[in-house]
């Protein structure tokens, strides 16, 4: 029993404190030693009892850096200039069928059919 109590709190120590429960950031700030002049930890919101928990252990709050994503500038080709795409990736699908290559074939076979599918767009609009 008292081992599995240690292992309750090893799983609490693991787990993010954002991810808490009030009830476990109360347990957890009830452990840490301070003065009760603001207020209690048992009348503290989550928010409150996250502050005081960082403060006491000396946590920084720091967000994750946010990647920008780039993006790619489409290129629009004529029906022609895809037809002609075309023609070469089944050109090229010949060649690899020869040697039996499974993913550069199915890869090519995508990107025809990606192909036909903007001639057909194109059509439309």
């Amino acid at each position: 029993m008292v081992e599995e109590e240690s292992k309750k709190k090893d799983l609490k120590e693991t787990k993010p404190l954002d991810k808490m429960t009030v009830k476990e950031l109360k347990e957890i700030a009830l452990e840490i030693p301070h003065d009760h002049e603001n207020v209690a930890v048992s009348d503290m919101k989550k928010d409150e009892l996250l502050t005081f928990i960082k403060e006491a252990r000396e946590i920084k709050d720091e967000e994750p850096a946010k990647k920008k994503k780039k993006r790619q500038k489409k290129v629009t080709l004529s029906k022609q200039k895809i037809k002609e795409k075309i023609s070469q990736l089944r050109e090229e699908k010949k060649v690899v069928l020869e040697t039996r290559d499974r993913k550069k074939i199915d890869l090519l076979r995508r990107r025809i059919s990606r192909l036909k599918k903007q001639t057909r767009k194109i059509a439309q609009a």
